[in-house]
């Protein structure tokens, strides 16, 4: 094997190894509504384009899908850099991702159709090549569910992590090479034991003991990555490589967006996911690498491909940092959507319609206390009125809107929104326009509750704080403490952590003494 098919083999282990059949059930619509609609609308888009610039078809199928896959290493990299993995398109582009990786099972498996020979009517052994690795696929999976776990649980009575580490990783190389016997990939073999472990019970214990080596095996793949480039093919004319590098992610970058606005997501939303995973992807590698071991691409081509998608996946970040640059400017017209018209003032106002302001706005509503929402998130409007909230889209920060939803009028503000900057923002300007309006504010953490604070605002509730101190209730609880006991104890850590949070507030200037006073204040 290869240093360089071995990188992407460890790769494609780890991403079978987080792919729980329960978490694809969950996904099902996205992963294979908006997965599938990307994958066949790049595919077929780049290969009318090389059909009709009269590449040989059979090349044009090779290289449209394998550009059309993008890389799971680099956009959810970056997607965690910037908390982005729990966003709308954070969502929508991992559900992408992951059609991608579960697509290239059938892709690998038909790859081997397009040879001369398989074309061939008349060619024996057509059935044979067609029902063998079908096959083999069905006899892992069915020997990963039924073989696995009982190995795995012998394995697990010797109480060895060494041992338990070193079953995995035979399974993995073996299912590898199994897959390589019968004319399928070996990464494909990898994917498929991943998978395997993935549905075991052991498979948390297989992850931690796995988890110093992620560094090592992503290292690897971008080391196979560089490896993977001919730099003579790139030196031959490295303005056609650039360019082509621009046409791929600027067509990738129009399919997704126009993929994002037929299924309904905003503007913003649909640039984001667009940029993320408009680079070619890790798979290409490997289809290019089969392609040209089948003799349907000559190796000078795939060289210049691999070139072109390798170009693509380092411009990533760089696309990231131009979206934030441009989408201001990109977004205008989003940016002036007419906010809607409110009709009603009531006692409450509640600005932000997430997870912890819809919590408000139900308990309200439960009691029948009439209350004014506000949200400036267009896709949060849109899933809230579809369950029968009203809801009204503007933003809070604006003085206008504020005076239109009946601030000089209302008895409370529900400060729920979670962006730091944005909530002080708004804070203040209740403060200096409606000074009698009591604010009662939601805080990420102490540094936004520090700031809050400065404002004179007095009802201040953080965003875990009473769920995690309701835990440590139950586990105290489950640790055989007595209610009444478990009751006096939480109110009493209650207590403490309040006054600590005022005393950290006094000298928050002070970082020495405020790190002195915080270690003598968790001791007490």
């Amino acid at each position: 094997m290869h240093l360089s098919e071995f990188g992407v083999v460890l790769l494609l282990f780890l991403i079978g190894l987080e792919l729980k059949p329960q978490r694809l059930w969950i996904l099902r619509r996205p992963v294979f509504g908006l997965g599938g609609l990307q994958v066949i609308l790049t595919s077929l888009t780049f290969f009318i384009l090389f059909s009709l610039l009269g590449l040989e078809k059979r090349q044009a199928i090779v290289i449209s899908i394998s550009i059309s896959l993008s890389s799971t290493a680099f956009a959810l990299q970056v997607l965690g850099e910037k908390n982005e993995l729990n966003t709308t398109h954070g969502r929508s582009a991992f559900a992408i991702l992951l059609f991608q990786d579960l697509a290239i099972i059938p892709i690998m498996a038909t790859l081997s159709f397009l040879t001369e020979s398989s074309s061939n009517p008349g060619s024996h052994g057509s059935i044979k090549e067609i029902l063998f690795p079908i096959g083999t696929i069905i006899a892992v999976i069915l020997a990963g569910r039924f073989l696995a776990r009982p190995l795995f649980k012998l394995v697990a009575s010797s109480a060895n992590h060494e041992i338990f580490t070193a079953l995995s990783l035979l399974i993995v190389i073996g299912v590898s090479i199994l897959m390589n016997q019968v004319g399928l990939s070996m990464a494909l073999g990898s994917f498929l034991g991943g998978v395997i472990l993935a549905d075991s019970e052991y498979r948390h214990e297989l992850e931690s003991n796995l988890e110093p080596f992620k560094g090592l095996f992503l290292g690897l793949f971008f080391l196979a990555v560089g490896m993977s480039i001919n730099l003579g093919e790139v030196l031959k004319d490295p303005i056609l490589v650039i360019l082509l590098a621009f046409i791929l992610i600027l067509v990738k970058t129009i399919i997704l967006y126009f993929i994002g606005i037929i299924t309904k997501h905003s503007k913003e939303v649909s640039l984001n996911l667009s940029t993320i995973i408009s680079q070619g992807g890790e798979f290409a590698f490997v289809i290019l690498g089969v392609g040209v071991s089948l003799s349907i691409l000559p190796k000078e081509r795939a060289d210049l491909v691999i070139a072109v998608v390798t170009l693509s996946m380092g411009l990533t970040p760089i696309l990231g940092i131009l979206k934030d640059k441009t989408s201001k400017w990109i977004l205008k017209e989003d940016q002036n959507i007419k906010e809607d018209t409110i009709e009603e003032q009531n006692r409450v106002i509640v600005a932000g319609f997430g997870r912890f302001g819809q919590i408000i706005a139900r308990m309200l509503f439960v009691h029948k206390i009439g209350f004014t929402a506000l949200e400036h998130n267009p896709d949060q409007v849109n899933l809230a009125r579809k369950f029968g909230y009203k809801i009204y889209y503007g933003d809070a920060s604006k003085l206008s809107l504020l005076r239109s939803a009946g601030a000089e009028h209302a008895d409370l503000f529900i400060l729920a929104i979670q962006d730091i900057d944005v909530s002080v923002k708004i804070a203040e300007l209740i403060k200096k326009n409606f000074p009698n309006l009591t604010i009662i504010a939601r805080a990420r953490n102490r540094e936004h509750v520090f700031k809050l604070m400065e404002l004179g605002i007095q009802i201040i509730r953080r965003d875990t704080f009473a769920s995690a101190l309701e835990l440590a209730g139950e586990t105290l609880s489950q640790l055989g403490f007595i209610d009444s006991e478990v009751e006096k104890k939480v109110k009493k850590f209650r207590a403490h952590d309040e006054l600590t949070l005022k005393g950290q507030f006094q000298i928050r200037g002070d970082e020495k003494e405020f790190i002195q006073f915080s270690k003598i204040q968790c001791v007490n």
